[in-house]
């Protein structure tokens, strides 16, 4: 198949450049109410960014080879023309909302996600924060591959679609023409997707196209202002409690769980889920029973 470039890679330098005039737009034209760059959210959002890179190329190495045997198995292949490129970006982009879907209301895929959602404020540097635990996206692209997809060609797409989403991470650009926010995922849209109150939670999952959340019923427009963060957030910015705080709250909970069932629904739950409260019963016999 035809080489196709590290697009994370080659888009570095753009990231760096693009970081730094809007940390200089905050300098020269502040606004009271945008929430701009505080050092250590920054400093940690870079650090999460930079450490994914280096998880990464170790996660990568196990679903390569799950990618390429499923591959080999199907007689079915997609050649990379300058037709099927857009068809490709187009399928990814689908099963991408759907894999973001999961990881907010899987809790177990969520303490993988929860890291992008823990900074209080909305900038460039928080699209930089990325897991380190990203090996549970992976299965939601199997579709692809098992149609004859190259895993390089899924690898292209995925890159791409990440790429994209680097520049709606701001609250410099407000709404932009109708036409692109019905279509496109934009910053009014992520900003949503980043709020913690109530009505935007579990919103706007679409990585380049905003099409699906309208489709599926998730769209919520951007209305009052959002606030940024987690609804109970984490206070801290230690980069190793931040990529693991989540996994090790499902710990306690597994831990403290008075049932087989309820250890599994920690797991596979929404990320606010608690057992109900269990009532005491009493037999007919028992001393509460005589006044009935």
């Amino acid at each position: 198949m035809p080489h196709l470039p590290d697009v994370v890679l080659w888009s570095i330098p753009a990231f760096v450049l693009l970081t730094v005039l809007e940390i200089v737009s905050y300098r020269f034209h502040p606004d009271e109410e945008e929430q701009g760059y505080a050092a250590k959210d920054t400093a940690t959002s870079l650090t999460m960014g930079l450490g994914s890179l280096l998880f990464d190329a170790g996660w990568k190495i196990p679903v390569v080879a799950v990618y390429s045997f499923l591959y080999e198995l199907t007689p079915l292949r997609v050649p990379v023309l300058w037709w099927t490129v857009p068809l490709m970006l187009l399928a990814q982009d689908f099963f991408y909302y759907w894999s973001h879907r999961g990881h907010h209301v899987v809790r177990i895929l969520w303490a993988c996600h929860v890291v992008h959602h823990s900074s209080r404020h909305y900038n460039l540097s928080t699209a930089l924060r990325q897991p380190w635990t990203s090996a549970t996206s992976w299965v939601f692209y199997v579709p692809m591959v098992l149609a004859g997809v190259h895993p390089a060609a899924l690898a292209f797409c995925s890159s791409a679609n990440l790429v994209y989403q680097f520049w709606i991470h701001t609250e410099r650009i407000g709404k932009l023409p109708r036409p692109v926010e019905y279509l496109f995922n934009t910053p009014s849209h992520h900003r949503v997707h980043h709020a913690s109150q109530g009505g935007y939670l579990d919103r706007n999952f679409g990585g380049i196209l905003i099409v699906f959340d309208r489709l599926f019923g998730s769209f919520a427009a951007e209305a009052e202002r959002p606030v940024y963060g987690l609804t109970k957030n984490i206070d801290t910015f230690n980069p190793l409690r931040v990529a693991t705080h989540e996994y090790a709250s499902i710990a306690r909970d597994i831990r403290g769980a008075s049932t087989w069932g309820d250890r599994l629904r920690h797991l596979t739950e929404g990320p606010g889920w608690h057992p109900a409260p269990r009532t005491e019963t009493t037999t007919a016999t028992g001393p509460e029973s005589a006044a009935a």
